[in-house]
């Protein structure tokens, strides 16, 4: 593939982008933007999901 030899990772781009948007769009969106399957779509939208509770507990240490 032209990109690979190039040192590009179409792949990891990809994710990157399609995790991107799921933070900002629901699954039906995001299925129908990408044409995936609705379950594919909710699996990123749960990926996106930010958790930041061991952001605070660390904060609290400090």
């Amino acid at each position: 593939m032209k990109l690979r030899r190039h040192g590009i990772a179409p792949r990891a781009g990809r994710n990157d982008a399609r995790l991107a948007l799921a933070t900002d769009l629901p699954a039906s969106v995001l299925a129908d933007f990408t044409d995936t399957s609705i379950s594919s779509a909710t699996r990123w939208t749960g990926y996106a999901r930010r958790d930041w509770l061991d952001y605070i507990a660390s904060r609290r240490r400090i």
